[in-house]
């Protein structure tokens, strides 16, 4: 009797190891794997029907079939379905459009993804994902018109550009030139109508300058900007290096800059202090120069700039500098700006009103002011000998603001005057001359303000 009792508990323990065994086995084992396939489709809520969407599919077992249904108040239509021979634990995919897409008049589409995996799970069926995104339809791209721009530029110079771009899903505006620098557009005068300055870099020899907008379903409209181009030539200057340049201004600068430290070869030093310390002092100009206000702008007004009274200019914006040693070729660089020369610790004024962007030590640019008068136009200021601002002021037309000196890589007491837009430096000469800015800055917002009343 007592064998038959233990008998009988000992299967009774042995099917429930079983049960627990198997349990385990079906928890733990990839076979019966758990996890619903994971769904993305890579979108803003945003479709133009042009570009397709991509997809992608990720399961831990493999995938072994996907449908996507594109519905609208039409019905549904099938966009993919597969059913695969050789599950995939990964798939990327593109959504095109439905056949006959542009006849859609939908402003909304729902997108369905459903996908199954080859787990065991759920008796054998597997693990099954659907997911649904709203997608908006805009097929429209947004329009642009030009309203007025200057007329010419000149390499190294300036112009003005003012247009209308209106989409109801605008997303991006901007001016690319063929060097793909993108310049930023200021709201200006009334709702859908923008303002800009754009450069034309000294180093290149060729500009072209387009609106681009685009929305936020990818449509994209180009605008080309009419202008008449000048390619000015500027002086190339051959520089032949002497020891008592290297062995005296250059080698007091190398004990200053990080750059050069534990560089002892003159030539070395001069190098790196022509092109790298140079390189970063102009990134930091850049950088700063870059701002652009995105206030709605009612007016633009620059009087002609000449910072230093009774001032003779010793060296032009645009030269292009070689520098030799026993005749070897060195290195080289621009000099984007102009210098004058007055007496020492001349005043330096301002023209323009604005406000202080940068007020400290730039490398080679030495005690380093920086204005912004808006728009994306700055004017700066190097070798001073001292601030009579500092960074946030507001400075007014005719005030004094520094005072000349030979900080940093300066050979004499002098001013180093430069204007920029946009992160680019330009002719500060354009921007010195009265008649430039009436017929490229003035009259050009003056005719476009009449014509956008007239709308």
């Amino acid at each position: 009797m007592r064998n038959r009792k233990n008998k009988s508990s000992f299967g009774v323990l042995l099917i429930m190891l079983l049960v627990v065994g198997a349990g385990l086995y079906v928890y733990f084992s990839s076979m019966f794997e758990r996890n619903a396939p994971v769904v993305s489709l890579q979108n803003n809520g945003y479709w133009n029907l042009r570009k397709p969407l991509k997809l992608t599919l990720n399961d831990d077992s493999g995938i072994k079939s996907y449908k996507v249904i594109a519905r609208t108040t039409s019905g549904d239509t099938e966009l993919l379905y597969n059913q695969l021979l050789v599950p995939q634990k990964s798939i990327n995919l593109e959504l095109k459009a439905p056949r006959g897409s542009y006849a859609i008049k939908d402003k909304n589409m729902q997108i369905i993804v459903q996908a199954q995996d080859i787990s065991k799970w759920n008796f054998l069926k597997g693990n099954i994902a659907q997911k649904s995104y709203k997608l908006i339809i805009d097929k429209k791209r947004p329009q642009v018109n030009i309203v007025n721009n200057s007329y010419k530029i000149s390499r190294g110079g300036a112009a003005l550009v003012i247009f209308n771009a209106e989409d109801e899903h605008l997303n991006d505006l901007y001016i690319e030139s063929n060097h793909n620098k993108h310049f930023k557009a200021e709201p200006f005068y009334k709702k859908g109508y923008y303002i800009a300055l754009i450069a034309w870099p000294v180093e290149d020899e060729t500009f072209r300058a387009t609106v681009v907008a685009t929305d936020d379903a990818g449509n994209v409209t180009k605008s080309y900007v009419p202008l008449y181009l000048k390619n000015r030539k500027y002086k190339l200057s051959n520089i032949t290096l002497s020891d008592k340049f290297l062995k005296g201004k250059i080698a007091q600068l190398a004990e200053v800059f990080n750059e050069t430290q534990g560089v002892d070869t003159p030539l070395e030093q001069f190098k790196i202090i022509n092109e790298d310390v140079r390189e970063k002092n102009e990134k930091l100009i850049q950088k700063i120069t870059s701002v652009v206000p995105q206030k709605m702008l009612e007016n633009f007004t620059m009087k002609r700039m000449y910072p230093l009274k009774d001032a003779q200019v010793v060296a032009h914006f645009g030269d292009h500098r070689k520098y030799y040693y026993h005749g070897k070729f060195i290195s080289q660089a621009y000099h984007l700006g102009i210098d004058m020369a007055s007496h020492a610790m001349a005043p330096i004024k301002t023209q323009n009103g604005g406000t202080v962007a940068f007020a400290d030590d730039n490398g080679l640019y030495g005690n380093n002011l920086i204005i912004s008068h808006g728009l994306g136009l700055y004017t700066l200021y190097g070798h001073c000998s001292s601030f009579d601002v500092s960074v946030g002021d507001k400075v007014h037309p005719r005030e004094k603001i520094a005072n000349t000196g030979k900080t940093g890589y300066a050979m004499g007491d002098h001013l180093h005057f430069g204007t920029l837009v946009q992160g680019i430096e330009v002719r500060p000469q354009e921007w010195m001359d009265k008649q430039w800015i009436k017929l490229n800055i003035d009259d050009i917002i003056k005719s476009a303000k009449k014509i956008i009343a007239g709308k």
